[in-house]
């Protein structure tokens, strides 16, 4: 059975972990193998095989590794009603649609407003792909929540849950890596069904930028607009695996070039009347700052990183680049999504673009433009995706999935 930890135990034999001596390795996708199984075993539960009740445990078989591979089966998507068009932006600062067009290909994005919120986009967004891969909120095992921009600073995800009708209380909680978070929900969901047993796991990809934009910083109000998108990621047969590779890294010294910091508030008066003794406590209250990005420099992290780590992912699933249907990037900049294109030699006609019409959703771009590719027949089961989130952290991430 799963114990609290997701490891697998029978309960006639204690502390079994320590008696499974399987020779494992770290395969170059960073999940783990054993060297009993094919490379695209990432991850594997462990089984309990017949025994008599009567022997003492040294007398029982070594449990047997199961492989298990896992699958994307649904996608969904949702977006707030109110559309900002470049034009409104330039009643607002000095710019205009085609000064906006063309440094970044954006036209549109959609703003919360009014009684819209990220929980309620993301159950939106999950619904519709629980619909699509035909599972029932009972049968979901967990709810990862990508976001960086939270209805509640303790996390979204056990309010998404509650909202979907979850009655088997799964695990739910959020993953914080802006821009990156929605590729490295993918990987922790594979991480969760190879190796804890899981069987459906619900990815969600959200965020409300809009609520960390300084509207009078034409640099950075151009950018950003907000979204959901959600994937359900179910195990299958080893034979059937769709998730073939991963590549995902972080560098902190990238900070400087992209975040929204905490700030303390400047209208607190004394905290103590007694100063000497209490100095700096209780602390003043703390707010986040408007999001702060130096452009220029993100851009190039961009242009060099992702071709990388995108290569590096198709090395670790032994595919050339021509077995690639379609080159799904975070979107971020049409600059960007064409540069790294061009260094990849993937023809546009191969390439993913809703760009224009949502710009820079964070965690939800990749999502939200899969959801509109597969439900517009662009996208077909049994294609092949290269797909990479990269952004503040700096994080960056890749992987290779097939769709269905």
């Amino acid at each position: 059975m799963a114990n609290a930890s997701g490891f697998f135990t029978h309960p006639s034999i204690p502390n079994l972990r320590s008696r499974i001596h399987v020779p494992v390795r770290v395969s170059g996708s960073g999940f783990c193998v054993s060297n009993r199984f094919s490379k695209r075993v990432l991850c594997s539960s462990v089984s309990s095989v017949d025994k008599d009740a009567s022997s003492s445990p040294s007398q029982y078989q070594r449990p047997r590794l199961v492989p298990s591979g896992c699958k994307l089966i649904g996608c969904g998507s949702a977006v707030p009603s109110l559309l900002i068009s470049n034009d409104d932006l330039a009643k607002i600062v000095d710019t205009n649609d085609e000064w906006i067009a063309t440094r970044t290909g954006i036209r549109n994005r959609r703003v919360v407003s009014g009684k819209d919120s990220l929980v309620g986009l993301a159950v939106e967004a999950a619904t519709k792909a629980l619909e699509m891969a035909e599972v029932v909120p009972e049968d979901i095992d967990l709810v990862l929540m990508c976001t960086s921009t939270p209805d509640d600073l303790f996390g979204a995800a056990p309010q998404i849950q509650k909202a979907l009708g979850c009655t088997k209380n799964p695990l739910a909680y959020d993953i914080t890596a802006a821009c990156s978070g929605f590729v490295l929900g993918l990987v922790s969901a594979a991480c969760h069904i190879r190796g804890g047993g899981f069987k459906n796991v619900l990815v969600i990809g959200a965020d409300s930028l809009s609520r960390f934009v300084d509207w009078t910083d034409r640099g950075t109000c151009i950018l950003f607009g907000d979204a959901a998108g959600a994937v359900v990621v179910q195990a299958c047969d080893i034979e059937d695996d769709g998730l073939f590779s991963f590549d995902v890294h972080s560098d902190g010294d990238g900070r400087r070039h992209l975040n929204a910091s905490v700030k303390e508030s400047e209208n607190d008066g004394e905290s103590s009347s007694n100063g000497s003794v209490f100095g700096d406590f209780p602390p003043k209250q703390s707010s986040y700052s408007c999001i702060q990005m130096n452009g220029k420099e993100v851009f190039r992290f961009a242009v060099k990183c992702v071709p990388q780590s995108i290569e590096s992912a198709l090395q670790k699933a032994g595919l050339p680049a021509s077995a690639i249907d379609w080159l799904l990037l975070h979107q971020a900049n049409q600059r960007i999504i064409d540069s790294v294109a061009t260094r990849l030699h993937f023809p546009p006609e191969r390439v993913i673009s809703n760009l224009a019409n949502y710009g820079n959703t964070s965690a939800a771009s990749i999502p939200l433009a899969l959801d509109e590719a597969v439900r517009s027949g662009k996208v077909k089961p049994g294609h092949t995706i290269a797909t990479s989130g990269f952004g503040a952290g700096l994080t960056w991430g890749s992987a290779i999935v097939r769709w269905r």
